[in-house]
């Protein structure tokens, strides 16, 4: 009986399964977290975001990367929202530029909506490598309008993922601020003391606070006594609560936080709280955090809040 021919005999091997590929990944330049490469090829959308209270709660303020909070007229406050990382569906309510908005933007290109302002404000803003989205422009028509569940003029929202696809060439923001790898590597979580809450105030309308909540490793947002709500009710929250003395001018007729300069600042992170100081050399420049001991401040991966409180205001950190 012939021998069975070798392709015969062979047993059939079982092919070899590549394991997949795992996803490549880049670092989100506003909040240092890891994500898809190709996710952040898009520029921001900064929009200046309405705080009294017939605004709020804001549309889709929990998804920004990064929030500043600065002094206007009558002790109140008002936004400059940034978001890339997400871009929600809508965003709003947004109200009319203030002198300090080209220094807290210009650093990051891309998109500014606002829903008008003074013209010599307008003026500046114009002037400087941001777009500006302005409502009641023909260019964005397509892209903003009075939502019926607010009263006027706290209800003009953005279509904020339209308006950004639109302007899909300019370029993605740099990176504004250090992060650490990890929460226990952050400054303040290395060199800072504990504290369960800060206290600010920034106006005599404006006293909000950020509280240490262990369990979801979060500051929680409050303002008016009360826990501060986004527009699907939980409580504004952030990873890092920076918070800057600023000096605030009157000379332009409103209050203009003066961002062009150094001061004293603190960095809360981890249920830490470091002090350190600031400064930005002009207005293209990003804002430089080093500690007491001259060494850069590193955030954690995620959302900030800047907190401008003017030197007439207060910062009061609770154990």
């Amino acid at each position: 009986m012939p021998a069975p021919s070798a392709s015969e005999s062979a047993s059939p091997s079982p092919s070899a399964t590549a394991a997949p590929a795992p996803p490549a990944l880049t670092t989100a330049p506003l909040t240092g977290e890891l994500v898809p490469l190709g996710s952040t090829a898009h520029p921001s959308l900064a929009a200046k975001i309405d705080n009294h209270v017939g605004a709020r709660p804001q549309v889709g303020l929990q998804d920004a990367d990064l929030v500043f909070e600065e002094l206007v007229e009558g002790g109140l406050t008002r936004y400059v929202a940034v978001w890339h990382s997400e871009i929600p569906a809508e965003i709003g309510p947004i109200r009319s530029i203030r002198p300090m908005d080209p220094d807290i933007v210009s650093p990051l290109g891309g998109i500014i909506a606002y829903s008008g302002g003074q013209q010599r404000f307008v003026a500046l803003m114009r002037g400087t490598n941001v777009y500006n989205a302005i409502h009641g422009q023909s260019d964005t028509e397509p892209f903003m309008y009075r939502t019926r569940d607010k009263q006027a003029p706290h209800n003009v929202i953005v279509r904020a993922q339209d308006l950004v696809a639109v302007h899909a060439d300019l370029a993605a923001p740099p990176q504004l601020f250090r992060f650490a790898t990890s929460v226990k590597w952050s400054s303040a979580a290395r060199f800072g003391v504990r504290a369960s809450a800060l206290q600010l105030t920034l106006g005599g309308s404006s006293h909000p606070s950020w509280t240490w909540d262990g369990g979801r490793r979060l500051w929680l947002r409050a303002q008016d006594g009360s826990p501060d709500l986004d527009s699907a009710g939980g409580q504004l929250s952030a990873v890092n609560v920076v918070v800057l003395r600023v000096p605030v001018s009157t000379g332009l007729g409103v209050p203009k936080t003066e961002l062009i300069g150094s001061g004293e600042a603190w960095i809360a992170t981890g249920g830490r709280v470091v002090h350190a100081s600031w400064s930005k050399a002009d207005r293209v420049s990003p804002i430089r955090l080093v500690d007491d001991s001259g060494q850069m401040i590193s955030l954690a991966r995620g959302n900030s809040w800047i907190e401008l409180v003017p030197l007439s205001g207060s910062v009061q950190q609770v154990p």
